[in-house]
């Protein structure tokens, strides 16, 4: 790959005057590489320096002084059987769960006042784990980090630079205490992060009439992969399901990229494929962060997709739309950029708040490989402390296959490409499937992660299926494996500025095969095939279900799905078991379905009902309590049994959160 961890020699004496420059500050003590590309990320382009004057807000991520706590407090409550299985944590308890060892502040404080940065300007959230560090001049931030911040620009577009650096270093004693720094070397932008939909044009049978009325007139051909949502809740047993939990429960969907639902769209396409319901309550409430916008004029097909599904399934289960800002821009009142980390900033919004909703759902993500290893792990620990708190985090698997072109490292061996935050083992990843009786769609997004080593709950079916292999894909890494679970994916109708259109996608999880659609006959031009980047609507709209079952019957909430899904006694044997199909991609065949779990639909799609059923044994007064341990084979080593050893790569010290846990050569 072209990306590789540079030593610190070559960091620190490499040239000045390039983009790729990381000039040597004058250190605290000793300066050691954080994290460096060896250069510019692809289809990145180098502006130069910033204009003078500008200022930049830093955000500090420190360790823990008690991380393995949460952790093992993370699979108590995820863990069916265990005594504390559902007791989840209030934001309090876990804000004290990651407090950082007062010795990390105070030198990380000294660092800080060493280099001039007034005691005013820092800032501490949810336990002190995180600083922020306003109104640093460019220079002073290139002078603590040791870095080189350079405008750039995604190649080819007329997008605004944002401000980046292609590597940092910290001194070497702060190496133990600081997770991670950004913005610095991840690159990506709201083009990169949010992908939009393959759409088609909803074509009519025959040619459209002209009418005046916004009901709905026409009606489409009956095209076997056309997907609604009446035969989507017939496929996955939700058609009889009502919500109850109402005040409790609710549901939250990302949105990037200035990217907006229509009210007045989701009205439509629910009075047409969920006759019967209260447009009352076909409504969301909107949150705004990071300086995120909100304008229903300006629909978005992947907004208004991930909100008429959700809908779809979860009616009338209250949603929340989360408007994330953050395509970084120039504020001309204080001439600096506005704060561009999407991720960090949802999650740090999310933690701070008393409640969450006990659902969240995320149709974006980036390759692995183009984030920083300890970027990536640092956000990932952030979704372990949703999941301790009852949130059950869901991410699309990705719509590239194994991944796109010939995936190639520099040694010429094929390296698959894994997206993030799909891979982080702390969220549920979907994948794709098509028609029914169901098969994996190609475009499911699957493989092994290079930077996450297995968790425990797939300490049994992913070394199964790598047995399958054979000498297939021989030297694949065998860390987490994507996806978890699947659905359908593949030409889902919607309603945007009052006309139908087809979508695909791993974003849509969950279709049906089309009787007759009714839709207006202004209908939209075909947009150009763009790959989308996750979306897991329907997964998410049935576990919402399932939560409203618990909170209905007194009991919490799911929480982190997976320790659940993947025991014998929670979904695995309740989910429908996809068998054929594959997912090309890197110029290879990719990966096969087969029985059991495989890196292209996972353990199968969902089935309310059974999983409804597992509920109800689970809690009731028949259930036996079972552990960690029954979800592995009894020849399994002890190491693997041991409930305390789950997922040990993320045992924090500084060697190992210093490089990935498998690194491209």
């Amino acid at each position: 790959m072209r990306y590789r961890w540079l030593s610190v020699l070559f960091v620190l004496t490499v040239a000045s005057l390039t983009c790729l420059a990381i000039p040597l500050a004058q250190p605290w003590h000793d300066l050691s590489v954080k994290h460096a590309w060896n250069a510019v990320p692809d289809n990145w382009e180098c502006l130069g320096p910033p204009p003078p004057g500008i200022t930049i807000d830093l955000y500090v991520a420190l360790q823990p002084k008690e991380e393995n706590i949460l952790r093992e407090a993370l699979y108590e409550v995820s863990t069916p059987g265990h005594p504390k299985y559902g007791k989840h944590l209030s934001k309090k308890k876990v804000a004290k769960l990651v407090e950082p060892h007062p010795d990390a502040l105070e030198l990380v404080h000294s660092w800080l006042a060493h280099h001039g940065v007034h005691s005013s300007s820092i800032s501490t959230s949810h336990g002190g784990g995180w600083l922020t560090v306003t109104d640093v001049p460019v220079p002073q931030a290139n002078e603590l980090l040791g870095a080189s911040y350079q405008l750039y620009r995604l190649a080819g577009t007329n997008d605004t630079a944002i401000l980046r650096t292609v590597g940092y270093a910290l001194p070497k004693v702060l190496h133990p205490h600081v997770k991670t720094v950004a913005p610095t070397t991840f690159f990506a932008s709201a083009r990169t992060l949010q992908l939009t939909p393959h759409r088609h044009s909803a074509r009519t049978a025959g040619a459209p009439e002209k009418v005046a009325s916004r009901g709905p007139v026409s009606v489409l051909s009956s095209r076997d992969e056309d997907m609604t949502p009446e035969e989507l809740r017939r496929l996955y047993n939700t058609y009889t399901y009502q919500p109850t939990a109402l005040t409790e429960n609710a549901i939250g969907v990302l949105g990037y990229g200035r990217q907006f639902p229509s009210p007045a769209d989701l009205n439509m396409f629910m009075s047409m494929f969920r006759p019967g319901s209260d447009l009352d309550e076909v409504t969301f409430t909107v949150e705004t962060v990071n300086g995120g916008e909100y304008d229903p004029s300006r629909p978005g097909v992947e907004a208004n997709l991930d909100l008429q599904y959700a809908q779809a399934i979860a009616y009338p289960t209250p949603h929340i739309f989360y408007s994330i800002g953050g395509n970084p821009r120039w504020s001309p009142e204080n001439n600096k950029p506005t704060p561009g980390d999407y991720f960090l900033m949802w999650v740090n919004h999310l933690i701070v708040k008393e409640t969450i909703p006990q659902t969240m759902s995320a149709s974006f993500g980036v390759e692995e490989k183009d984030v920083p290893a300890e970027y990536a792990w640092t956000v990932c620990d952030m979704f372990m402390q949703l999941g301790v708190r009852g949130v059950s985090v869901l991410f699309s698997s990705g719509d590239d296959g194994v991944g796109v072109g010939n995936c190639q490292d520099t040694s010429g061996r094929v390296r698959f490409i894994p997206k993030f935050p799909a891979t982080c083992p702390y969220v549920t990843t979907v994948g794709g499937t098509k028609s029914n009786p169901e098969v994996a769609a190609e475009l499911s997004g699957g493989g092994f992660s290079n930077y996450f080593r297995r968790p425990a709950y797939q300490n049994v079916v992913v070394p199964a299926f790598l047995h399958s292999l054979g000498n297939q894909y021989d030297g694949i890494p065998g860390g987490r494996g994507i996806p978890d679970v699947s659905a359908q994916a593949l030409k889902f109708v919607i309603v945007i500025h009052s006309a139908g259109a087809r979508v695909s996608g791993t974003s849509c999880s969950t279709p049906v095969r089309l009787k007759h659609i009714a839709c207006r006959p202004t209908l939209l031009r075909p947009s150009p095939s763009i790959q989308l980047i996750a979306c897991v609507q329907t997964v998410a709209g049935i576990i919402s279900l399932l939560n409203d079952f618990l909170i209905s019957e007194g009991r919490d909430p799911l929480g982190f799905l997976n320790p659940w899904l993947y025991s014998t006694e929670g979904g695995m044997f309740s989910l429908n078991d996809i068998i054929s199909g594959s997912n090309p991609g890197c110029g290879t065949d990719g990966f096969t379905a087969i029985p059991g779990w495989d890196p292209v639909t996972g353990l199968g799609t969902p089935d309310l009902s059974e999983l409804l059923y597992v509920l109800r044994t689970m809690i009731g007064p028949g259930h036996q309590r079972r552990t960690m341990s029954d979800l592995f084979n009894k020849s399994d080593s002890a190491a693997t049994r041991d409930a305390k050893g789950i997922d040990e790569y993320f045992l924090i010290n500084s060697s190992t959160r210093s490089t990935p846990a498998y690194k491209y050569e």
